[in-house]
């Protein structure tokens, strides 16, 4: 049933129950990665690429929306629209090649939980051992098994979490801004897009270094595999044609989230670590919690630590229900998400990952290769995703619904020359690393 608000409710609740896929998308797509790479690209670059953050958030906005007034138009879910009109082959190639990326990524995650939890011990202390550290994931993917068999309906409960660990990260992100205290006359001064924010910033920096920095910003923000998912969680919220408006808003209010969280981290992490004479190693989410404690105190690796762990948690969760999902409506059986096919794909995403991050740690195996396999799956995936929207939104007969305007066409075929940049620049560095090239 539609979920729009009665007109007699308050305001703050109607505002409460208009949120939620956006939202949920965003916190699919701010997990520990692009917590790394927003403090990386500010501690190296300072303020001076705020303006690509903005950029990639607006392209990622085009896509979201686009996705949204997809999934309003069409009869069907997008999986089916496509096997409808190109045949069955055509969907159930999109729904593998996401399975395929979310189930390399969702290993990834496994790791960055581990890493949200040691982030919490003070410098100096022992990390986890693998014994617990097995014990720990074996605990956590227990638990969201146990929520995907166990729930009878899975959106909505998914839903309220998103929400309260979206809190809890503006909480905690935001509490230590103010600790770092940065310069707001150079913040704005970064919002501005300038050539040579790409060529004097650090001082040893090059062109190809800043595109390198440039890149992982935009990738860590503009995900296409998340806003083609937003299609399918408009259709779970249970919204029609009538209310694109909440759609608008939720739309808006997620993007905030995405772009405005990513950028409380990045000013922070230039107000802190940028031009430091000392050497600072970031080499994942834990060490920049633990860089925080010598500055700020333990209040500040906690808080910091917090949010980590919520980011990476909702990114955790949400994952492998998207590839499960898709995988399963693109061989066509079953479009909701709480389907049993869904269901048991996820399952599957969930214990494969979980095997093969206990596999690495307790071996000490890098995940190099298996984090080169899912970049080269996104050179693959991403573009057919974008392409495969773009496709449905010029259809005649859904162009014909009026909710699909000429502008927001154009932020589509935007975000697909992005993903297609994208494409190129990810072939070069995986093919540059693996001596293809």
């Amino acid at each position: 049933m539609p979920s729009s608000p009665a007109p007699s409710s308050p305001p703050v609740r109607r505002l409460l129950r208009t949120l939620g896929p956006a939202i949920v998308v965003a916190c699919v797509v701010l997990g520990p990665g692009s917590i790394l790479a927003s403090s990386r690209v500010g501690a190296a670059f300072g303020y001076s690429l705020l303006w690509v953050l903005v950029g990639a958030s607006l392209l990622m906005a085009g896509m979201v929306l686009l996705s949204a007034r997809l999934g309003l138009a069409c009869s069907r879910t997008l999986c089916d629209e496509l096997s409808t009109r190109l045949g069955r082959p055509a969907a159930a190639a999109i729904g593998l090649v996401v399975f395929l990326i979310v189930t390399s990524f969702q290993t990834s995650n496994n790791f960055g939980v581990l890493a949200a939890i040691e982030a919490f011990s003070p410098p100096g202390r022992r990390s986890l051992t693998n014994p617990q550290s097995i014990v720990l994931l074996v605990l956590l993917n227990g638990l969201a098994l146990a929520a995907v068999f166990g729930l009878r309906r899975l959106y909505r409960p998914i839903e309220r979490l998103m929400l309260l660990l979206v809190l809890a990260m503006i909480a905690a992100f935001a509490g230590n801004i103010f600790l770092a205290q940065p310069d707001w006359a150079a913040v704005l001064h970064g919002l501005l897009p300038t050539a040579q924010s790409l060529t004097q910033t650090p001082p040893k920096a090059n062109a190809p270094v800043a595109l390198l920095a440039v890149s992982a910003l935009v990738g860590t923000t503009y995900s296409v595999a998340g806003a083609f998912y937003q299609a399918y969680l408009v259709r779970e919220k249970g919204w029609t044609r009538t209310q694109v408006r909440e759609g608008m808003i939720d739309v808006a209010a997620g993007i905030l989230v995405l772009g405005g969280i990513s950028m409380v981290i990045m000013i922070t992490a230039a107000a802190v670590f940028h031009g430091r004479t000392e050497s600072v190693a970031l080499d994942s989410a834990a060490d920049i919690a633990r860089q925080l404690q010598p500055l700020f105190g333990s209040g500040a690796r906690i808080l910091f630590s917090l949010g980590l762990f919520a980011a990476a948690f909702s990114s955790f969760l949400m994952n492998a229900v998207i590839g499960g999902h898709i995988l399963a409506d693109g061989l066509g059986l079953g479009p909701a998400m709480e389907s049993p096919w869904t269901r048991a794909f996820t399952a599957f995403i969930l214990v494969l990952s979980m095997l093969i991050a206990v596999v690495c740690r307790s071996t000490g195996l890098p995940i190099v290769h298996l984090i080169l396999f899912a970049q080269a799956l996104t050179v693959l995936g991403l573009p057919a995703l974008a392409a495969s929207m773009l496709y449905l939104a010029t259809r005649p007969d859904l162009r014909a619904t009026g909710l699909l305007p000429g502008p927001l066409l154009a932020a589509g075929w935007a975000g697909l020359a992005v993903a297609l940049l994208m494409a190129v620049v990810t072939f070069h560095t995986v093919g540059t690393q693996l001596g293809w090239l």
